[in-house]
């Protein structure tokens, strides 16, 4: 996980942003604007189909943001809006404080080259070129010279373990190891924005989490604003920082995975993380009784207590609860003690998720 926090400066606005696909998109997008229609009633009457419905969120910088949501829920289609790949109805879109909207074709090419690198499902790669010539693509078109292109695509290469297969072919290499030359060819080209759309999710189960673990190691090293799409919660949870639910091209939810692990906006949202264990998402500060009102009820807590920081996950807790008949005491980042939690405290946040699932 990154140390964004709320205060960390906005790298992506998206405002109000439609999609609208058909020949009449005009006239749904009104109609639309005017009332709560649904996707049904929009293609019965106009024969048009809604991608991304009124959809608004903001990406910190260096924070691993994902989208989620089932098949047709717009995350796909959203995505591909950042770098205008499609072009929104309507709306309005920034990328690092510039109008994307505005840009002239010339200007958004250049934008895309130096700014933006995008991590495809089904890796998107160049089958005449070997791996490094398929990771120096964009310095290529950059116009970066041989020796410096094929210098940092090898340094690429090292990162995501592909060193000794720089002159294969895509064909002659794995899932797993054509996703990875996906990865370093957006890496190599140093983008501040990576848009990765489901880039594990053709991958066996096994590859998946090898993977998810070298990008979030990748991640945490080089701090790129990164929007994930997944239709996998648990892939979402373990990755991102925050997280945006979508459902029938909305935004239902965004928060943290905590936040939505604990408290779902409605019953599509609680439907999706019922399954989802608490042990390792839930923290110490989403748990404790504040160390104020804690002592003004049972007084000072022991001085053998045992301390934790409030990002302490709550399996972590219940084991250390096990060992002490003592409340836990938890502790900001500079050690300062700012609450308390008891077994009862475990006990209830454990009972929910069980209700809840």
């Amino acid at each position: 996980m990154s140390t964004v926090s709320a205060d960390t400066p906005n790298a992506i606005e998206i405002s109000n942003v439609w999609k609208i696909f058909g020949t009449r998109a005009d006239e749904a997008l009104a109609a639309l604007q005017q009332d709560p229609l649904s996707k049904a009633d929009i293609l019965r009457k106009y024969n048009c189909v809604v991608g991304v419905a009124n959809a608004s969120m903001n990406i910190r910088e260096g924070e691993i943001f994902c989208v989620m949501g089932l098949s047709g829920s717009g995350k796909s289609t959203l995505v591909r809006h950042i770098n205008r790949l499609l072009e929104p109805s309507a709306g309005s879109i920034r990328v690092n404080g510039e109008d994307v909207m505005a840009m002239p074709p010339d200007a958004l090419r250049r934008f895309r080259n130096e700014h933006i690198s995008m991590v495809f499902q089904n890796f998107a790669l160049m089958p005449h070129r070997s791996v490094i010539d398929n990771i120096a693509m964009p310095l290529e078109i950059r116009g970066v010279s041989k020796n410096e292109r094929i210098e940092t695509a090898q340094r690429t290469m090292d990162m995501v373990e592909l060193s000794n297969w720089g002159n294969k072919f895509a064909h002659e290499l794995s899932g797993g190891m054509q996703q990875r030359v996906g990865l370093a060819r957006a890496l190599a080209a140093d983008p501040q924005i990576l848009l990765m759309d489901e880039p594990f999710s053709a991958l066996d189960p096994l590859i998946r989490r090898q993977l998810q673990n070298e990008f979030m190691q990748l991640a945490a090293s080089f701090k790129k604003t990164t929007v994930f799409i997944t239709h996998d919660l648990d892939e979402a949870v373990r990755i991102g920082d925050r997280i945006s639910i979508m459902r029938d091209g909305k935004v239902i939810q965004t928060g943290t995975p905590e936040e939505i692990v604990m408290h779902p906006a409605d019953d599509y949202v609680a439907e999706f993380v019922a399954g989802i264990s608490r042990l390792k998402i839930v923290k110490a500060r989403a748990v404790m009784t504040p160390i104020e009102a804690y002592e003004s009820k049972h007084g000072t807590l022991p001085g053998d207590a045992t301390a934790f920081d409030e990002s302490t996950n709550l399996g972590t807790l219940i084991d250390a609860s096990l060992q002490t008949q003592s409340p836990l005491l938890i502790t900001d980042s500079s050690g300062i003690k700012i609450g308390a939690i008891t077994r009862t405290d475990l006990l209830r946040i454990v009972s929910e998720g069980q209700e809840a699932a």
